[in-house]
């Protein structure tokens, strides 16, 4: 998976390419784990996203929990097979989800 990320005033917006997997999951959450302090939004692109697994979710997950304290995490441009794992595991109502 790559991860693409621009931060600018205390915005970040990250694209993910690939896929979010068990493998890939460590990765992401380093990065967040870095960027998530000093933000007040936090935007993951999934438009190049083509997978997401359990593990992928709980990153999310810990991520939204996270940010939730300061400010907030957007995900958007989420293809028809992601939106199927947000809407079966429950994650679709947790979430915010845009276009």
């Amino acid at each position: 998976m790559e991860i693409l990320k621009n931060v600018e005033n205390g915005k970040a917006t990250v694209k993910l390419v690939g896929r979010l997997d068990t493998v890939t999951a460590p990765d992401l959450e380093k990065e967040l784990t870095q960027l998530i302090p000093d933000l007040t939004e936090l935007r993951l692109d999934f438009e190049k996203l083509d997978y997401l697994s359990s593990a992928g979710l709980r990153v999310l997950l810990n991520a939204q929990k996270t940010i939730g304290k300061q400010g907030k995490m957007i995900i958007c441009h989420v293809n028809d097979v992601i939106m199927d794992v947000f809407d079966m595991t429950g994650f679709s109502s947790i979430l915010t989800i845009e276009d």
